[in-house]
Order: C-alpha cells, then structure tokens, then sequence
C-alpha cells in the first residue's frame, strides 16, 4: 500500500523558515518522482518543486526559486523541503505526490493510475 505523509507546516512570521517532509511508503525513489504543490483559498493549485532520484534532476516554480531548496534522503524514503524567506503568498496547503517514472520534467500536478498524493499540511506566514 501507498502512503505519503506530509509534515512540519505551521503558522510562521513573513521572513521565517520552515521544513516539509513528505514520508513515502510503497514507492521507490528509483521509480517515482516526488513533487511538491500547493494550493491557497480560491486559487488554482500550483506546483512548487519536484525531485527525480532517477536522473538527478530538480525543479522549482519561479515564485519560489532562490528561497526554496527541495532534497531527499533515499534511506528514509522521504522528500523535503526547505522554505527560507517564506511571504504571505506561500500561505496554501502543501501536498507532495509521487510520480511513476515522472522525471521531474516539468511541475504538471500527476494524474496517473500509479501515481500518489498526500493529504496536505498548512502553511500560513502571517505578515
């Protein structure tokens, strides 16, 4: 079975710092990219960043590029990321998803058969 945790959001002040882990059972990093999106009260939801153990690869919107920084720690199975310099527009859920053999290629949300979503943990940056 596949389950992806997403944990660490909270209320912090604009400016602050913070670190999502995305805990992944029943999927290898070998075959599934991980990726991060985010969704805020009425607004379409976004993608953030991905990682691809596969090829290395990395990406991030340019909304968060430069304050952002996504990483993965193979042995604990879990994706995380590193949110410096946090504004009052990265208020929003944040879900990780697993892609199958996705590539990180671009920050399309997945919509496979074989790929996984979490269930989202707040953000909220207070200004």
């Amino acid at each position: 079975e596949v389950h992806l945790a997403e944990s660490g959001g909270g209320l912090v002040q604009t400016g602050g710092s913070l670190r999502l882990s995305c805990a992944a059972s029943g999927v290898s990093f070998d075959e599934y990219t991980i990726a991060w999106f985010r969704q805020a009260p009425g607004k379409e939801r976004e993608g953030v960043s991905c990682i691809s153990s596969n090829n290395g690869r990395t990406r991030y919107a340019d909304s968060v590029k430069g304050r952002f920084t996504i990483s993965s720690d193979n042995a604990k199975n879990t994706v995380y990321l590193e949110m410096n310099g946090l504004k009052a527009e990265d208020t929003a859920v944040y879900y990780c998803a697993a892609e199958l053999w996705g590539g990180c290629h671009d920050l399309e949300p997945p919509s496979g058969v074989l790929d996984y979503w979490g269930q989202g943990t707040q953000v909220t940056v207070s200004s």
